[in-house]
């Protein structure tokens, strides 16, 4: 599931094979952009905000992207198979030149190529440059980003105190980067539960928070599978772990859909190690709406 770090990794990957080398081919397959044509423009870098993408070109246009639940992008290199999935899945395709100061001269035929390919994208514009707050200028201090500021992160937690904390941690108005999986894990690092009310976090939690999930995520931003334990074979104390045994009490994991009733989404914990409200029911039948607020990405 992508979420704050698996973004800053695909920023990563994205900048090696793109930033400084010039498009030879671009093909947008959403209608509103089907014309439009980067060809001959230098990718000057690309950078992750939160959960979104910002691939910027030279002529001051950005292509903005977010890869939703199920989104991804894959680079190829020459003669490569294309393995992200079928055709009619892919949404833009970016083919960049390398440098030719980067070939040896002895090199013979034309110089390599890597070509970026996104995947069930559900969002994808062309912006320009000096606009592309219109797409994050919603956003909160990013947790993996040069604008991180952990006291502004935790005032706009605490802003809404009756607001579950589940939500709140999911609301990228607050702090970017955090997703369903960091929000059951961070949820249980504090020990309470997802559905306990902001303002109702003991005070040395509160101060903690911000800390732990800057922690949490700069400690995976580099590693292919993602972990919240540090224990070999269990990643995950209980995301994804419902009905398996608790790894400090045993008690078994429980799920329940957590949401404002337009974006519920799956939310796992310990009903004995974590502290605080749980919903009336779990998951498969109605869930335990708490406050109704939307969650913005």
């Amino acid at each position: 599931m992508p979420e704050g770090d698996t973004v800053w990794q695909t920023a990563k990957r994205l900048h090696t094979v793109l930033a400084g080398k010039t498009l030879i081919r671009t093909d947008f397959r959403v209608p509103k952009y089907a014309t439009a044509d980067l060809t001959g423009r230098t990718v000057l870098d690309v950078t992750a905000r939160g959960k979104h993408l910002l691939t910027r070109v030279e002529g001051g246009l950005t292509v903005h992207s977010h890869l939703g639940m199920e989104g991804s992008w894959k680079v190829y290199a020459d003669e490569q198979r294309w393995t992200g999935g079928p055709a009619h899945q892919i949404r833009v395709i970016l083919t960049a030149e390398a440098a030719a100061a980067a070939v040896p001269a002895s090199t013979p035929g034309a110089l390599p190529t890597h070509t970026a390919v996104g995947y069930r994208l559900p969002v994808l514009e062309l912006l320009r440059t000096a606009e592309e707050d219109r797409a994050v200028g919603h956003l909160g201090p990013d947790l993996l980003g040069p604008d991180w500021d952990p006291d502004r992160a935790l005032g706009n937690l605490l802003a809404d105190p009756a607001r579950p904390l589940g939500e709140a941690l999911l609301d990228q108005r607050n702090l970017a980067g955090i997703g369903n999986v960091y929000k059951s894990e961070l949820c249980f690092l504090l020990r309470v539960t997802p559905w306990l009310p902001v303002g109702a976090l003991p005070a040395e939690h509160t101060a903690q928070l911000p800390v732990l999930a800057k922690k949490l995520l700069e400690a995976n931003r580099d590693r292919p599978i993602r972990t919240t334990t540090g224990r070999r074979g269990q990643d995950l104390f209980v995301y994804g772990r419902a009905k398996r045994p608790c790894l400090r009490c045993s008690t078994p994991i429980r799920v329940a859909d957590q949401g404002d009733g337009s974006r519920e989404r799956p939310t796992y914990w310990c009903p004995s190690c974590q502290a605080g409200p749980a919903p009336s029911r779990t998951r498969g039948t109605a869930a335990h709406r708490g406050t109704q607020h939307r969650t913005n990405n």
